[in-house]
Order: C-alpha cells, then structure tokens, then sequence
C-alpha cells in the first residue's frame, strides 16, 4: 500500500488561516497526476505552526479529498509521547491509513528512550505506524539497531528515512525483515535509496512536480534505471532549489508559479527573498514545469 511518490503535502494558508478548498484542490490535483499516497500534517505540511484543531481538520480534509483513491498517512510526530499519542487517535478516527511518527525532537532522548516512544503509541493507536528518521532536523538519530528493535513492535511497519545514508538500505532489510516498509525522505537521492531496495519517497518535489516524481518511481518499480536516472536529472536543480531558503517556503513558492497556492507561510518562516525566488523559477523552468 505505501510505495512510489507520495507528497509530503504542503498546507495552504490565506491570510494567514487554512485554505480548506484549496488544499482538497490541491489533493485531488497530486491523485490525477498519479501521486501514490499522501502525507498530511508532516513538516512540509507545517505541523510545528498548526493548533491540534487545526492539525486534525487537515487530515481530515485530506481523507475527504482522497476519497480511498490514494492512502492517507497523518503526521502524528511531537517531542512529546502523549501529545503524539494524541494526533496518532485522532488520525485513527478521521480515517487515515497510517501515521507518520518523527523521532522526538529536541529532547534528544537515549536509544532506549526512542523505542519506548515508539512502543507507547503502538500500544495506545491500532493503526500501522511508520517511523521518521531525520537526525538533520531533530538532532537524534535512530541507529540501525534501534530500528530494527522500533519494527519487532506492535503495529510499525517501515521507516521514512531522511538520513541520506543509503548504506542502511540493506542494513534494515537485513534487521527489519523483508517486509519492513523502507521510504526515502530525501529527494536527491531517492534514486540511489530505491536501487538499495527502498520501495518510494516521501517527497517534497512531488509537491511541484507530482506526475515526473511518479513516473520516476514507476521506472525504477520495472528496473528501468536509465529512464529513472533521465527524470531524477531533469528535476536535480529542483530537489536543491526547494531547499534554498527554510523549507516549505520555497515549495509553496513553486507551488504559487503553478496556480496552487499562496506563497503565505507562518512565522517564524518567511516567504521567500527575491534570490531563492529566481533560483525556484529556473529550475522549474529547467525541469519543463513553466
């Protein structure tokens, strides 16, 4: 079920508040143009800046949009256990299909800290979790060990990976199991993640380029690595330019040239200067997006 392209959405704002319309647009636009899953509510999505009601109206957006034509998966990630317990209930009754669970962040808890994390919302939330690695922005890292003593838990079935380390590829397969769900969470190299055995990316460039992302995907699903590694050119500069200035600025730049969105993004995030501005501009125009 979770495989291929599946955007790390982005959450529209307006005048500083949801765009309630324009995301369910912007949903059924990434299921057209072949997206495989959806993310809503994971960083791209701003999660650090929405309140819990709003947080749960945008999952709930996304279900309604989706429709069963692509699985939801929510983020339910927080440097608190019982606040992630907490976003992980209410994706269960909105109707997603999985949670998004990022390593406690800031708090930078031990080893043993993180499994235990991980095994309180298992045990609290019947529905499939997958486990978010990403030491760039939460300062601790789930050891390949720990990952596979996080997969032997109740209801974890895969990781998004976003440590850029593809050499764990295999060293999950090996601890996790076959089955174990691996996804990349970083673009640039996505390709190379899938040639090691990932099976997809959550990805932030699928938030501009959804159906180049998918077709990506599907080239490297039928071993077609030449065809892969022609798109993953054609979209380089954008996989770089989306992350010019702080993230989703930029992509919510992009997604604006595209008619999707405002560029509005919360404080303590600034639209993007004019500098990443025609920086977002050329690589869209290099990747044949305008």
């Amino acid at each position: 079920m979770f495989q291929g392209s599946i955007p790390a959405l982005i959450t529209p704002f307006r005048g500083g508040t949801l765009d309630e319309r324009g995301f369910q647009s912007f949903v059924d636009w990434q299921i057209t143009e072949g997206s495989h899953g959806l993310v809503a509510c994971g960083t791209t999505g701003e999660s650090a800046t929405l309140s819990f009601e709003e947080h749960v109206r945008v999952v709930e957006l996304c279900v309604e949009a989706a429709a069963g034509r692509a699985p939801v998966i929510a983020g339910a990630g927080s440097c608190s256990t019982a606040h992630a317990i907490k976003l992980a209930q209410a994706a269960k009754r909105a109707g997603a299909d999985a949670v998004l669970v990022v390593a406690p962040y800031y708090i930078r808890p031990s080893q043993d800290g993180l499994v235990a994390h991980f095994k309180a919302i298992g045990e609290a939330v019947d529905i499939p979790i997958l486990a978010y690695n990403v030491p760039g922005r939460t300062i601790v890292d789930i050891s390949v060990e720990t990952m596979a003593r996080i997969a032997a838990l109740r209801n974890v079935i895969g990781a998004k990976d976003a440590s850029a380390d593809m050499s764990r590829v295999a060293r999950h397969r090996a601890l996790c199991g076959e089955k174990f769900v691996q996804l990349s969470g970083d673009d640039g190299s996505a390709l190379g993640f899938n040639a090691n055995g990932g099976v997809g990316c959550i990805s932030v460039t699928a938030n501009v380029a959804p159906k180049l992302c998918t077709q990506m995907q599907a080239a490297c699903e039928r071993g077609d690595y030449t065809a892969a590694r022609a798109i993953d050119a054609r979209l380089a500069s954008l996989h770089k330019a989306l992350f010019v200035e702080p993230s989703p600025a930029p992509t919510k730049y992009a997604c604006s040239l595209l008619g999707k969105c405002t560029d509005d993004v919360r404080l303590p995030m600034l639209v993007c200067s004019d500098a990443a501005k025609a920086q977002v501009r050329a690589a869209m125009a290099e990747a044949g997006l305008i």
